[in-house]
């Protein structure tokens, strides 16, 4: 029996190559495949949400209990007070500026903070209390009023930021044990065990002594309003050093989202990012808590809500969530002005009424973009 020969098949053409895709998560927990965002989607609406930022800084300096013209507020930047008498032009650089320019900055640092610890942690539910840092704050501020009697924001920040940098440390040293090592779990785990542990403290000790009470909850609450300039001035290092380290660490966190081994393979020194990434953490944190208190919502919102127009992207999530992070708070600051004239509400509590709707409605949608 002979074999048939047959006919010779065409060669296929080679197919376009498919456009490229990012992970996405759906709610089942699986990931799915979803178009990359197109850079100038990414960037168009970074330079709109910039344009909002500016126009919320104007509107601050505009709003208040006393309402000023633009063209008030422009004169009194340009060439200042004319006179004592000059009330206007000495609200607008005395009282309005320091305070919109300590949002902005408190605003972008808890965005980056934010974006940081959820890709730190690979838990989108991440915010600063998630790593006991704003309870490592809050704990050392306890102790500054009452041990040492400390009663002045400028004495604040300073056992702020040391109380946010030792209990780091040591959530990162509990996160570690283990062959594992410090594995976004573990972090996780370790750092709401030790805030859970130190908001126990906290409260026995604020219910056990008056003083200390009333001290810590003016700075508990979360405010702009009555802050010194100088408290500005003395944690803008700090938001400086901590912004720049989460713009650089922005692509070995791309990296390190792909899986240790990845990463390892693609030239990364996972713990080195992971300790340069808990060092960010703290600066940003803890400067902008030690400032104004710590404010609900900021840190973990705004990076959900720029997840949805750049993707999991760190390279654009980072610089997206800064620049929501001090819409959201000015915006807030705004807000808590004009809702309760001639009182004001503190902008925490603003921040908290604006942020959970836009968290509840990201998180309804059906699926949510994958860290």
């Amino acid at each position: 029996m002979t074999a048939v020969p047959t006919e010779p098949t065409e060669p296929t053409e080679p197919t376009e190559p498919t456009e490229p895709t990012e992970p996405t998560a759906d709610r089942g927990g699986g990931v799915e495949r979803s178009p990359t965002r197109p850079t100038s989607l990414r960037a168009g609406g970074l330079v709109v949400a910039g344009v909002l930022l500016a126009l919320a800084a104007v509107a601050s300096l505009m709003v208040g209990s006393r309402g000023i013209p633009p063209g008030v507020v422009l004169d009194a930047l340009l060439h200042g007070p004319s006179g004592p008498a000059d009330t206007d032009a000495v609200i607008v650089l005395e009282q309005r500026l320091p305070r919109t320019l300590l949002g902005l900055a408190v605003g972008l640092a808890l965005g980056a903070a934010g974006a940081l610890m959820q890709a730190l942690t690979r838990n989108p539910l991440a915010d600063p209390g998630v790593l006991g840092v704003n309870w490592g704050a809050s704990a050392a501020i306890v102790a500054g009023i009452l041990l040492f009697g400390i009663t002045t924001l400028n004495g604040y920040v300073w056992f702020s930021l040391a109380g946010a940098a030792l209990v780091a440390v040591l959530v990162y040293l509990l996160g570690a044990t283990g062959r594992s090592g410090a594995t976004p779990a573990r972090l996780a785990l370790a750092g709401t065990a030790i805030g859970a542990s130190l908001q126990g403290v906290i409260y026995a000790v604020v219910l056990v002594d008056a003083t200390t009470f009333d001290q810590f909850r003016v700075w508990r609450v979360g405010s702009l309003t009555g802050r010194d300039p100088q408290a500005l001035l003395q944690v803008l290092p700090f938001l400086v050093v901590g912004g720049l380290l989460a713009l650089g660490l922005a692509r070995a966190l791309n990296a390190l989202a792909l899986g240790e081994e990845t990463a390892r393979a693609l030239g990364v020194r996972v713990g080195r990012i992971r300790m340069l990434t808990g060092i960010g953490i703290v600066l940003l944190c803890g400067g902008a808590t030690a400032a104004c208190g710590p404010i609900a919502f900021v840190g973990l919102a705004v990076p959900h809500l720029a997840r949805v127009v750049t993707g999991p992207d760190q390279r654009w999530v980072v610089p997206w969530s800064m620049v929501l992070g001090g819409l959201l708070v000015v915006a807030a600051d705004v807000i808590g002005r004009v809702v309760a004239i001639p009182a004001e509400l503190e902008v925490g509590v603003v921040a908290a009424f604006v942020g959970a709707p836009v968290f509840l409605a990201i998180a309804r949608r059906r699926r949510v973009v994958a860290l």
